[in-house]
């Protein structure tokens, strides 16, 4: 089970993520939304489409930004699509 956390608290937790260049991608249905807020920001990757984040929210701590998805990925990133991946201080475990 590969696990996702940030200060001390489980954000996200399947035995079904993706590995995209590094990065862990968890099934939409394995996070805690109540810890995602929608940060507006969006970033383009040239292989897999454009991204956008959540902020976590744990405890009144906020991280901004620390998660990403791919709403609609290109072609060759489809395997990432309803997947959430982290950052920025979120700790993954397998």
């Amino acid at each position: 089970m590969t696990t996702a956390r940030w200060q001390g608290t489980v954000i996200a937790e399947s035995d079904d993520t993706t590995v995209v260049e590094g990065n862990h991608y968890f099934p939409a249905d394995s996070v805690r939304v109540e810890y995602l807020i929608p940060s507006g920001t969006t970033t383009v990757c040239g292989w897999k489409g454009t991204a956008e984040y959540y902020t976590l929210q744990v405890d009144g701590l906020t991280n901004p930004d620390a998660a990403w998805f791919y709403a609609e990925p290109k072609p060759e990133a489809e395997h990432v699509r309803g997947r959430v991946a982290f950052w920025r201080g979120v700790e993954i475990a397998d």
